[in-house]
């Protein structure tokens, strides 16, 4: 009686041209990093989340009817001693409205610096198709596309602006983002607007129409609140496990 072959691989790993030269650079990253840190500097990350309308009213948008919904986009940072006492922003993002706002960081980076000093300023890559590729074996810093500035969605993040203030502006390799705190707490704040979008709704109904109002920034500030210091550490030890790792295997 013939049986099915059982697959020995349920998930195949495919490793691409540039594996080898992006473990190059999160290696380059840890060490500078951990430079930084030695001399005296503290880091911070900083970063973005978005925030979809569907995730907010928890409508189903899968039939394909709405192609193109307002996305809300919350800028703000942390590190070990909890979130950067920063005014955190929050932008909507749709059709009609993509532009990046300026300035933003330079405020950021005067905040940053009252409040911890010089700091190590961690942001994660966003990188285009055929931009900024690793350097290959055998091509020279010069050849190799170093980014400039980070271009995030509301945000311009310029290494000059932050030397002005004594930072140290730090790309985090985009294969590597679990090594970014910010990622696990963004997470948090979106699991928390699941959980509790219906506490901060208000129904109105007349003759005709049925209205439903979300306070989203009470939602998003009550979320952001409920990642507390404790919470911070936690994501920094498990951050840091990931570093001292990475450091040992690819030395």
């Amino acid at each position: 009686m013939p049986h099915p072959a059982v697959p020995l691989l349920k998930n195949i790993i495919i490793r691409g041209q540039f594996d080898g030269a992006w473990r190059k650079q999160c290696l380059q990253y840890l060490k500078t990093l951990k430079t930084l840190q030695h001399g005296g500097l503290n880091t911070v990350y900083l970063g973005e989340t978005h925030i979809p309308e569907s995730l907010v009213t928890g409508e189903d948008f899968s039939d394909g009817c709405f192609l193109q919904m307002p996305t809300w986009f919350v800028v703000h940072a942390g590190g070990s001693q909890g979130w950067v006492p920063w005014s955190y922003r929050m932008f909507l993002r749709d059709e009609l409205c993509n532009k990046q706002e300026e300035g933003l960081f330079q405020e950021f980076c005067d905040v940053v610096k009252k409040a911890y000093g010089k700091c190590a300023i961690v942001v994660k890559e966003r990188r285009q198709q055929n931009e900024m590729r690793p350097k290959k074996d055998g091509q020279t810093e010069a050849q190799s596309n170093v980014p400039i500035v980070i271009n995030l969605t509301s945000i311009v993040c310029c290494p000059e602006v932050a030397k002005s203030y004594g930072h140290e502006l730090l790309p985090l390799p985009s294969p590597y983002n679990y090594l970014n705190p910010l990622d696990s707490a963004w997470s948090s704040l979106k699991w928390y607007i699941i959980n509790n979008r219906k506490e901060f709704c208000l129904q109105s109904i007349d003759n005709v129409y049925s209205y439903q109002y979300i306070l989203l920034s009470n939602l998003v500030s009550k979320g952001i609140e409920r990642i507390n210091l404790s919470k911070w550490k936690m994501l920094i030890n498990k951050v840091r496990r990931w570093e001292n790792y990475y450091l040992g295997k690819f030395s």
